[in-house]
C-alpha cells in the first residue's frame, strides 16, 4: 500500500514539474514576443468630416500609426523606440482600475504572443495562451482571446480562427489571398494585410487614386521612411512599388500630362477581386473607432459598388444555369461549431 501511495505522489511531482517547465517556457516565448515583435498600434480618434482631404489623412495615418517606428528620427535604433512604447503603454495601465489593467496587460501579451507565434511560423496552442493567463482570470480567456485576437485584426487584417486539428490551436489568417498568408514574401514575419488595407484605404478616400505623395505621408505617420527599413514591413518602396504591384494588389503609374513626372497609386486587379470598397470602409472605420457612414461620400459610393456587386452576382448565378456555366468566388475570432 505505502508503495502504491509512493508512485501516486511521483506521478503527481512529475505532472506539477511538466506544468511548470511548460508555464515557465510560455511565459518565455511572451517575453521573447514583446521584445521581439512591434506593439500593436492603438486607435486613435478620426474627424467625422471628410470635405477636408488633410482631415481624411490625419484620421486614417493616425488610426494605423504604429509605435515601433513612431519616431521620425532616422538615429533612434528600432530597439529603443519599441522599448519606449511599451514603457507607454504600461504606464497607461498603471492608471486604469485594477481588474481592468489585469486584463489589459494579459490582453497585450496574449496578442504579441500571437504574432510572435505568427511570424516564427510555430503553432499558437490554446495550452500555451492558457499558461500566459493569470489563473484567477482563467474563467474570462474566452473574453481575454477575443479582444487580443479583435485588436489584432483591425491592425494587422488577419482572423484568429481556431485550427482544425487534434491540439486546440489558432491560426492567424490573411483578409486578402496573399502569399503566405499575408507574409508577401517567403519566409518569418509579421503579416502586411494591414498596410496593404490602409492604402487602398487612402486611395479610396482621395477618390480612389492617390498620389505618391500622399501614400508616403500616411507610411510616414506609420512609422514608416523611404530608405528606412522597418520590422514588419522591410524596405517600403520596394513593398509598395514593386512587390504589390507585381502580386496586382496596387498600379503605380505616372500621372498622365505631369512634367516633372509624378506617380500615383490605384486599386489593382487582385483588390478589386478579393476585396471591396465596403470592405476596406469597414476596415478604415474599425481603425478610427467610428462607422462606415461617418465617411460620407465614400459610404454612398461604396454602398453602390455593393449593389453593383450583387447584380453581377446574380448574373453569374443566372449564367450559373446556362449550357456555359460562369463562376464567381467572393472573397476576429471565430470559434469552430
Amino acid at each position: 500500500m505505502p508503495r502504491r501511495q509512493n508512485k501516486h505522489k511521483t506521478h503527481a511531482k512529475r505532472r506539477e514539474k511538466q506544468n511548470e517547465t511548460r508555464k515557465s517556457e510560455a511565459t518565455g516565448e511572451a517575453a521573447a514576443a514583446a521584445q521581439e515583435s512591434p506593439p500593436a498600434p492603438q486607435r486613435g480618434p478620426v474627424a467625422h468630416s471628410c470635405s477636408s482631404s488633410q482631415e481624411e489623412l490625419q484620421g486614417a495615418a493616425s488610426a494605423t500609426a504604429t509605435p515601433a517606428g513612431g519616431s521620425s528620427s532616422k538615429s533612434d535604433s528600432p530597439t529603443t523606440i519599441q522599448m519606449q512604447e511599451w514603457e507607454n503603454v504600461f504606464r497607461t495601465l498603471l492608471r486604469s482600475d485594477s481588474s481592468d489593467r489585469n486584463i489589459s496587460m494579459m490582453t497585450l501579451l496574449l496578442e504579441q504572443y500571437m504574432l510572435y507565434k505568427f511570424k516564427m511560423k510555430k503553432p499558437i496552442l490554446k495550452a500555451d495562451l492558457l499558461q500566459i493567463i493569470d489563473p484567477t482570470y482563467e474563467d474570462r480567456f474566452d473574453e481575454i482571446l477575443k479582444k487580443a485576437s479583435e485588436h489584432i485584426s483591425v491592425v494587422f487584417a488577419v482572423e484568429v480562427k481556431e485550427a482544425d486539428s487534434d491540439v486546440p490551436s489558432y491560426n492567424l489568417i490573411s483578409k486578402l489571398k496573399l502569399p503566405n498568408n499575408g507574409r508577401v514574401r517567403p519566409g518569418r514575419g509579421l503579416p502586411k494585410t494591414g498596410l496593404v488595407m490602409a492604402i487602398l484605404g487612402m486611395i479610396f478616400l482621395k477618390g480612389n487614386r492617390a498620389s505618391e505623395e500622399d501614400i508616403w505621408k500616411l507610411l510616414n505617420a506609420m512609422g514608416v521612411y523611404d530608405g528606412r527599413r522597418h520590422l514588419v514591413y522591410g524596405e517600403p518602396r520596394k513593398l509598395i512599388t514593386k512587390d504589390l504591384v507585381r502580386l496586382q494588389y496596387l498600379e503605380y503609374q505616372q500621372v498622365p500630362g505631369s512634367d516633372p513626372a509624378c506617380y500615383e497609386f490605384l486599386w489593382g486587379p487582385k483588390a478589386h477581386a478579393e476585396t471591396s470598397k465596403m470592405k476596406v470602409l469597414v476596415f478604415m472605420a474599425k481603425l478610427n473607432d467610428t462607422v462606415p457612414s461617418a465617411f460620407a461620400p465614400q459610404y454612398e459610393e461604396a454602398l453602390r459598388d455593393e449593389q453593383e456587386r450583387a447584380r453581377s452576382q446574380r448574373a453569374a448565378g443566372a449564367a450559373f444555369q446556362s449550357p456555359r456555366p460562369a463562376f464567381s468566388s467572393t472573397c476576429s475570432y471565430h470559434p469552430k461549431k
